[in-house]
């Protein structure tokens, strides 16, 4: 990971991480969309930790655009967050779970039991 830069400190400067939680940043085309997006409130690239996090920093002053944006300037994420990845593997489980539970109830539950069959008396002589 690249250090901060004592003139990037020193000068005002904002940092942000922004975050996929589906790693889409491993695609160029999804890539270049996010930075675009995050270049209208002022961030630029700094550096690229991997497919899901991204390192970003824009000049404070750039804070006075943020009204007339159609995105929030301080968002961490893009795309599906974090609880909704959480809440969709509970949901999975959950129904994995009643699936389970069903077919066992209806594997032990008797089927359809046949009438007793009527036994003739025998007569012993």
């Amino acid at each position: 990971m690249t250090g901060y830069r004592p003139e990037d400190l020193n000068q005002d400067w904002e940092f942000k991480i922004l975050r996929s939680t589906v790693g889409a940043f491993g695609s160029p085309e999804r890539l270049h969309r996010f930075l675009e997006e995050e270049a209208r409130a002022g961030w630029v690239l700094v550096e690229k930790f991997d497919n899901s996090r991204l390192r970003l920093k824009r000049p404070a002053s750039a804070r006075e655009r943020d009204g007339k944006l159609h995105i929030d300037p301080y968002r961490t994420y893009v795309g599906v967050s974090p609880n909704q990845v959480a809440a969709l593997a509970v949901g999975v489980v959950l129904a994995i779970f009643l699936f389970i539970i069903m077919a066992a109830s209806l594997k032990g539950a008797p089927g359809n039991p046949r009438p007793p069959v009527p036994v003739q008396p025998v007569m012993v002589k």
